[in-house]
């Protein structure tokens, strides 16, 4: 069921804006860690529980969350969402002790872990099949915009005027966000969505996707988790180069989030692979160049492009090889990546207290590495069955459809 465009425009901005909302409040806590430590009166290792807690349970609830509101209106379903953002939000704002901004995370999170189960399939559903990576593509500036102007501009006002304040104004817009959605969206069933189906249903395609996904996340954040104590120690950066280096990555992040929406419904199985080439190439070029600080800052923005582009051609990609509904699709793709997040960080951990920082460029890298050749062994196959480079003639819609649609 498709609406005016203009007025699907202004919802797919308008889902761009969650998007940026649900990923600043996820990792905010990180950058306000040692403020919120010290007015709770609480460890460090206590708040970054809030962030492990927080991944755990989207790990366990996305695909039940999924299942259990398929079949309800699918406005109702997201406006009930962001609002429980909102409110988590708030909450967080408010909390007078630890335990209460425990719970306010953990409402957050079930709240995040229905989010990204229904987001894609909602906004790819308001256009054409034919430009469904486009769409991706631009609601995910969104998540991409978080690392660049979100998390640091809501750590910078925690540091100045106290932790609350930015999950306040994150409350603000997790409301608007609510509302415009309310307004926006029409009230349709996940049965009636014409992107309720995979455009390219495989099972065995979804579940290389969903291998090769968890496997590549957790290569990157084998390193990324520690990018800083990599830079500090091997590249020999001083801590005040860190938040100029680390932006320099957001920024490569968003370039790919740009750049790979071109390609996304012509070559959506190359724009998988190419991302993880450039990942395995830029980690394993950190282990042998990190030593040397321009390569180091034009690898580690490489593995940011990298890294998010991946994830918008991961995204788009469910929605074309789904096997069964799209949300709960989505639901397994959304497990996976969180999977990849803590695995990544535990084996991160691991090598950083036994090999020494550096081991986690060459471990992170060759995890990528693995991922790649999962997604390159299942080509000859896809090939044999006429899908070269990842395409099927439905995956190959007229110039004119796209243009219009998106």
């Amino acid at each position: 069921m498709f609406i005016t465009s203009r007025r699907a425009r202004a919802a797919l901005v308008v889902l761009g804006v969650g998007t940026f909302s649900y990923v600043t409040i996820e990792v905010l806590p990180i950058g306000l860690l040692t403020v919120i430590a010290a007015d709770l009166g609480r460890s460090r290792s206590d708040v970054g529980l809030l962030v492990t807690g927080y991944a755990a349970v989207v790990v366990l609830t996305s695909i039940p969350l999924a299942r259990l509101t398929l079949r309800l209106p699918r406005r109702l379903v997201l406006g009930t969402t962001l609002g429980l953002m909102a409110v988590g939000a708030a909450i967080t704002a408010l909390a007078p002790t630890y335990e209460v901004l425990l719970v306010a995370r953990l409402l957050t999170a079930l709240s995040h872990a229905l989010f990204w189960s229904i987001i894609f399939p909602i906004a790819t559903g308001l256009f054409p099949p034919a430009v469904r990576g486009r769409v991706v593509a631009k609601i995910s500036i969104g998540s991409a915009l978080a690392p660049v102007i979100g998390i640091p501009l809501g750590t910078w006002l925690g540091e100045q005027f106290g932790w609350r304040i930015p999950f306040a104004l994150m409350a603000v817009l997790g409301t608007a966000t609510c509302l415009s959605i309310a307004i926006l969206l029409p009230r349709v069933n996940a049965q009636e969505s014409a992107s309720g189906r995979g455009s390219a249903p495989d099972a065995r395609r979804y579940a290389v996707l969903v291998a090769a996904t968890a496997i590549g996340v957790a290569g990157f954040l084998t390193f990324n988790t520690y990018v800083a104590p990599f830079l500090l120690d091997v590249s020999g950066f001083a801590s005040g180069a860190l938040g100029p280096v680390l932006l320099a990555s957001g920024l490569g992040g968003l370039t790919g989030t740009l750049l790979v929406g071109r390609i996304l419904d012509q070559h959506p199985w190359a724009a998988i692979a190419l991302p993880l080439a450039l990942i395995s190439a830029a980690l394993l070029g950190l282990y042998t160049l990190g030593h040397w600080q321009v390569p180091a800052v034009l690898l580690v923005a490489t593995v940011g492009m990298a890294f998010s582009a991946l994830a918008v051609a991961v995204l788009s990609r469910t929605m074309q090889v789904a096997p069964g509904n799209t949300d709960l699709a989505s639901a397994g793709i959304s497990t996976a990546f969180n999977i990849g997040i803590a695995g990544g960080a535990f084996i991160g951990g691991g090598l950083l207290d036994s090999t020494g920082v550096r081991s986690v460029a060459l471990v992170g890298g060759l995890l990528a590495v693995v991922a790649l050749v999962i997604m390159t062994a299942d080509q000859p196959v896809l090939a044999r069955r006429g899908m070269v480079m990842g395409e099927c003639e439905h995956d190959r819609p007229g110039r004119q459809v796209r243009e219009e649609a998106a």
